[in-house]
């Protein structure tokens, strides 16, 4: 989060951008198409602010620091995972992927109750034709 606070006025300006998906007090959230549009104009030689102001940002509201520091993440989420990285998924995400290598008791404890839920739902299933079979006889 940036120490920068976004007045009303500012917040208006931004948010009739196009490329802005939304704004808050102290963050902007940019549309995907725009990081992908970063992505490509950076590779052909333009500069973040360069890119920034083409788009129709005022990069004085904005601020420099913010302008580079987007640039850089969005950059290195793209070498690491291509177009995907660019992607905005917090509404879709259930938390922090896991970086490191699980146990062999974390795998059978995860498998055991992956199990468990395909049981479950087999028996759920089991119990839908069952009645559905009782309703077709009547």
């Amino acid at each position: 989060m940036s120490k920068n606070i976004f007045t009303d006025k500012e917040i208006k300006l931004l948010s009739s951008n196009p490329y802005v998906k939304s704004v808050s007090s102290r963050a902007i959230t940019y549309t995907d198409a725009f990081k992908q549009l970063f992505i490509s104009e950076n590779n052909k030689g333009k500069l973040p602010r360069q890119i920034f102001e083409e788009c129709g940002f005022d990069v004085t509201v904005i601020g420099i620091q913010r302008v580079r520091s987007s640039g850089k993440r969005w950059r290195t989420s793209f070498k690491e995972n291509g177009i995907l990285g660019l992607q905005d998924t917090r509404s879709q995400g259930s938390g922090r992927s896991l970086r490191r290598e699980l146990t062999l008791e974390e795998k059978y404890a995860r498998l055991e109750a992956q199990n468990n839920l395909l049981k479950a739902e087999n028996e759920l299933l089991k119990k839908i034709r069952f009645a559905e079979r009782g309703q077709s006889k009547k």
